[in-house]
């Protein structure tokens, strides 16, 4: 039996620099591989047009790009959150959705937040940046206050912001959280005092961005809601840049609303964002989840999803549950 006897599973995109992992999983299980970069929906339905499973980065993988990829029976994406495939439509086809569990990536992400945030608090980049030009001054990252003391405000307590939390206790520092979804006796379990949306804006020294994308919390950290942080608050975000509202909170750096700003994703990834020239803001590249050892979960867990399915399993992380009886 060939390869492309048992089917093919399609790589849309993905920034890892190649695909032997995904390789040897996918042609061990006896699927044909084959890899693109693609950059919009049109050249995704281009490329897919002959396959049954596809495993996705970034690209969009929209209610129109399935209609018109006749063989596609599952859509493996490389991370937890699939906000870049349309999960109803997939549900509506009878297209199996996989994710990832949360751990692949959590020690990673919750590393990142504390180096963000004690990057921030300790105004690290700033330093470094005046040495550089000469000026030997602990002026220039003034002023600083002690950690010690201080509200580290969390929203969102899921399993990375335990994590998040297990760093930043022995700062000494004063943890509450904020979590529609979580009982507040679990929080409290974790030695961290629930509070509202509200008081957490309010009270927080270091609010810590970690939760979903949702049409709830899009745009969540607004106008409104900074214009109700401290005036020496410091945001802290390894959640989706969309949580927060770009323009708004350059706003409310340049007018000194609150005094800084970590984050690990924009919502506009544009060289033009202002966000980008402005001294008390730090911003990585969507890497909080790196690591050699994270990439290469992601990257097996989302080729194993895709084989899983195409021999007739159920997945380890679905997304969705689509009808059994296929597609309408």
């Amino acid at each position: 039996m060939t390869h492309s006897d048992r089917g093919t599973i399609m790589i849309a995109d993905s920034d890892f620099g190649d695909t032997e992992l995904e390789r040897t999983i996918v042609e061990e299980a006896g699927f044909t591989l084959r890899a693109y970069q693609c950059r919009s929906e049109d050249e995704v339905i281009r490329h897919g047009q002959d396959a049954d499973g596809i495993i996705t980065q970034y690209a969009r993988i929209g209610a129109t790009a399935m209609h018109r990829l006749p063989r596609c029976r599952v859509i493996a994406r490389y991370g937890t959150g699939v906000d870049v495939v349309d999960v109803e439509a997939a549900t509506r086809r009878g297209i199996q959705v996989t994710g990832a569990p949360d751990d692949w990536g959590a020690e990673e992400v919750a590393d990142h937040a504390i180096a963000l945030w004690l990057c921030a608090a300790r105004r690290i980049t700033e330093y470094a940046t005046a040495t550089r030009h000469g000026a030997w001054h602990r002026q220039t990252g003034a002023p600083i206050r002690r950690v010690r003391g201080r509200v580290f405000g969390l929203l969102g307590f899921g399993a990375i912001a335990k994590l998040i939390t297990d760093r930043a206790r022995p700062f000494g520092v004063h943890l509450v959280s904020h979590d529609p979804f979580v009982d507040d006796e679990d929080i409290r379990a974790y030695g961290v005092r629930p509070v509202t949306f509200d008081h957490l804006v309010m009270d927080s020294d270091y609010l810590i961005v970690q939760a979903p994308l949702t049409p709830d919390t899009h745009h969540l950290i607004d106008t409104a809601t900074l214009a109700r942080m401290k005036p020496d608050a410091i945001l802290v975000s390894t959640a989706h840049g969309s949580i927060i509202e770009d323009a708004a909170l350059a706003a409310a750096l340049e007018r000194g609303t609150i005094a800084g700003a970590a984050l690990d994703d924009l919502e506009q990834q544009s060289p033009d964002n202002p966000l980008l020239t402005l001294p008390n803001v730090i911003v990585t590249p969507r890497a909080a989840y790196y690591s050699e050892q994270s990439v290469e979960a992601i990257r097996s867990i989302a080729a194993e999803e895709a084989v899983r399915v195409l021999n007739g399993h159920a997945p380890l992380s679905p997304v969705n549950r689509p009808p059994t009886s296929g597609r309408p």
